[in-house]
């Protein structure tokens, strides 16, 4: 009788299979999913090394290009511990084990609930693997199917509180201009960055995408920005090229479909100002680093950190007032929401389905509940059922 399939050899394995046709943020949710759950299917004994030890050792280990490499020596310990204390696939249908897999999906390891799309991604991903486990042979079913969910945290509905106003937007745009010294120009070159994301509703590796040729800038009135690639930031490891930068088609859509996003003139002005002060990064993007190349993801947010504090008032830098670039977007998404544009074409210039935009940003637009009440006020009155 063969040996049982040990935990980490299997999902080391699993990987390998999904990794040539996985996107570098796959791989790389793929593996948060898998390093969480890997910290229920290791032993708890004397000496074991610490969660977050283990955890990036795990990540380390399940890169198919480091399989027979040197472990660095910071995460030897806990890299021998996943492979000789982990626990056969099969007890991950032991009820004490999988009540711990349970709680490793939904918490974070400071032991606070952890975001609702980082909750469902973790989940999508055991589910996969237990699924393929029980094609292997190794389970007789797929336990993750007959469990209950019991998260109970956010739903990832926009906090209000996030929310700039136009006067608050323009502030901060203005405070990134004062971001670092004038002559290298740390924040200027941003300025038009955080403007897209404000004005077109872009997500920021869209922003970091952009090219020269995906815009049309009049002289006078809207021009349209038509996005054809996104630049996510993943990580070296998990990309095919090396570089920090994954090169994808638009989110949930096919590689080679485009999404035309209509902007309105003070964008335009924007843009055209930025381009001629600066000209275009190497591949012909609009945004480039001081060397032309990909803007990274902590520069803009240390930008943006250093803005808020110029831009704000003390008492609001602390609050959760525009707390990421991220949070532009969804400024641009309300805004066009309570203008009135149908949720249909909100979704559509956004890249997002109409049930996302609804659920997300259901309590941010304003009026709903005066014109719900009048409705049925109405009705009341029509019935003779009012107050006497």
């Amino acid at each position: 009788m063969k040996a049982p399939l040990r935990w980490f050899e299997f999902c080391r394995k699993y990987v390998a299979g999904r990794w040539r046709t996985s996107a570098a943020k796959s791989r790389e949710g793929m593996a948060d999913g898998l390093a969480a759950v890997s910290l229920a299917m290791v032993k708890r004994e004397d000496g074991v090394p610490t969660d977050e030890q283990l955890r990036l050792a795990f990540r380390w280990g399940i890169v198919p290009a480091n399989a027979g490499a040197d472990v660095p020596a910071d995460l030897k310990a806990a890299h021998d511990w996943l492979t000789t204390a982990d626990r056969p696939v099969s007890d991950v249908a032991d009820a004490a084990v999988f009540e711990d897999v349970l709680y490793r999906l939904a918490y974070k390891l400071d032991g606070t609930l952890a975001a609702g799309d980082t909750y469902r991604r973790r989940r999508r991903a055991l589910n996969t693997v237990l699924e393929h486990a029980v094609v292997a042979g190794e389970l007789p079913d797929n336990p993750l199917q007959r469990a209950r969910r019991k998260y109970v945290g956010s739903h990832d509905v926009v906090d209000r509180r996030v929310l700039v106003n136009a006067l608050q937007a323009r502030q901060l745009l203005a405070g990134v201009s004062y971001v670092g010294s004038w002559d290298r120009c740390r924040g200027r070159r941003l300025v038009a960055f955080y403007a897209v994301l404000y004005y077109a509703g872009l997500r920021p590796a869209e922003a970091v995408g952009l090219r020269r040729s995906d815009c049309d800038l009049p002289e006078t009135g809207w021009g349209t920005l038509t996005l054809r690639e996104t630049r996510p930031v993943s990580g070296k490891q998990w990309t095919d090229s090396g570089e920090r930068h994954d090169r994808r088609g638009l989110k949930a859509r096919e590689a080679k479909s485009d999404r035309p996003v209509p902007i309105p003139p003070v964008l335009v002005t924007i843009l055209r100002a930025h381009l001629d002060t600066f000209g275009t990064a190497k591949e012909g993007r609009v945004f480039g680093n001081e060397r032309g190349g990909v803007v990274g993801s902590s520069t803009y947010w240390r930008v943006w950190e250093e803005a808020r504090e110029y831009a704000l008032p003390p008492g609001r830098v602390a609050s959760p007032l525009a707390g990421r670039p991220y949070d532009l977007r969804h400024a641009c998404i309300t805004r066009w929401l309570n203008a009135g544009v149908p949720i249909a074409e909100v979704a559509r210039r956004v890249g997002n389905s109409p049930e996302v935009i609804h659920r997300r940003y259901h309590g941010c637009i304003d009026g709903h509940e005066e014109a719900a009440n009048a409705k049925i006020t109405k009705a009341l009155e029509e019935d003779g059922d009012t107050a006497v």
